[in-house]
């Protein structure tokens, strides 16, 4: 894998991460709602049946055929729970037979051993894990199921004795913002490639919870300060999701040690900047609508009634969301803005839109520019 090294500059030229022409670097494509968990901050506002809206297998192979064309992106099956869907493994088949590089995000519950070698067989390289607590205590209550936690970590397990990559996924929020460490040190145990916290968005179930269980901004910086220090204490990948000013730390933590910030920008383990939505990702529904990221509820198209790369490369919105110089607040205005941009999903909560400033960054820009 190749790896690059990004200066401590932070002019606004042109942005490094923006892949028009070559399409997507990740697209994270939502087979189903379907769910058999009750997940209080879920995304998807995930069901226990799966809706009739969802795309047919000889559909979901259409788009896996307009995928390959054009890009060669990391391609993350995700839900809702992506083995909810019978033909979960014809369409995983059909994308690793087009050359596509494929990743998948699962609760974990449904992974037995036979299901973790079919995963293998399919062609995933790796299997994302979701994790909301270090043990059953805190993970089953906010993910709604007695069980859930020893469940999942099973099928961590099968996935690991398969030879699979495995990464856990958190979600932070106060219930759990206190047990970080004994999740890196669950991480350990478990021998994970990679650990992502995501910082919750105000999206789907998220909405409900989110005055009684957002993390003030003062309190998202303080994790991420220590976030960033304790990444470079572990032997495996370790990420903040969904938190754009990480990159920020991250430069300005470099800088007080006198040091470079070294990026990886391929391949599974790729860091490149802060929020990519419609930069350098992009989201696709159950019903084939495509959108900038799984957070952000506004529609660029339909991969039903345009090509994928029609929509990349020519929608509107993705058009506007690639221009830094449309950034309203003091995101519009922040030396970071080409490693940052703030969190377009949660300015679009916060304010009604998607280019309004992150309500949730403490920093204040040091300089404006005309």
């Amino acid at each position: 894998m190749n790896a690059a090294v990004f200066q401590n500059t932070m002019g606004r030229s042109k942005n490094p991460f923006t892949s028009i022409e070559t399409g997507p670097r990740l697209i994270f494509w939502e087979l189903t709602e379907g769910c058999n968990l009750k997940c209080i901050h879920c995304r998807a506002t995930a069901q226990p049946e799966r809706s009739p809206d969802e795309l047919t297998t000889e559909k979901a192979f259409q788009v896996i055929d307009q995928i390959a064309d054009f890009a060669k992106p990391i391609l993350i099956l995700t839900g809702g729970e992506p083995l909810y869907r019978p033909d979960f493994f014809e369409i995983a088949h059909y994308a690793n037979d087009r050359g596509i590089t494929l990743a998948m995000a699962s609760n974990g519950t449904l992974i037995t051993e036979e299901i973790a070698r079919k995963i293998k067989d399919s062609g995933i390289k790796r299997v994302a894990i979701s994790f909301d607590g270090p043990d059953s205590s805190i993970h089953d209550q906010f993910r709604g199921l007695e069980g859930s936690f020893e469940q999942a970590l099973s099928g961590a397990r099968h996935v690991k004795n398969q030879g699979l990559e495995l990464q856990f996924n958190t979600t932070i929020t106060t219930h759990n913002v206190d047990h970080i460490e004994k999740m890196i040190e669950l991480s350990k145990r478990m021998n994970v490639d990679a650990l992502h916290l995501f910082m919750l968005v105000p999206v789907g179930c998220g909405v409900q919870i989110a005055e009684s269980n957002m993390l003030s901004a003062e309190r998202y910086e303080e994790v991420l300060e220590w976030f960033y220090d304790r990444s470079r204490e572990v032997d495996f990948e370790i990420r903040a999701t969904c938190a754009p000013h990480f990159y920020r730390i991250m430069r300005q933590k470099a800088k007080e040690r006198g040091e470079r910030v070294t990026v990886q920008t391929h391949g599974m383990a790729a860091v490149t900047k802060g929020c990519l939505a419609g930069t350098g990702v992009c989201f696709i529904s159950h019903k084939g609508n495509v959108q900038p990221c799984g957070y952000l509820p506004l529609k660029a198209g339909n991969v039903m009634e345009q090509s994928l790369e029609t929509i990349w490369k020519e929608s509107e919105l993705f058009q506007k969301l690639r221009n830094p110089e449309l950034l309203d607040g003091k995101c519009g205005v922040c030396e970071f803005v080409n490693v940052c941009s703030g969190c377009r999903a949660r300015a679009f909560h916060d304010k009604g839109s998607f280019l309004a400033e992150e309500p949730y960054c403490v920093y204040k820009p040091k300089a404006k520019f005309s």
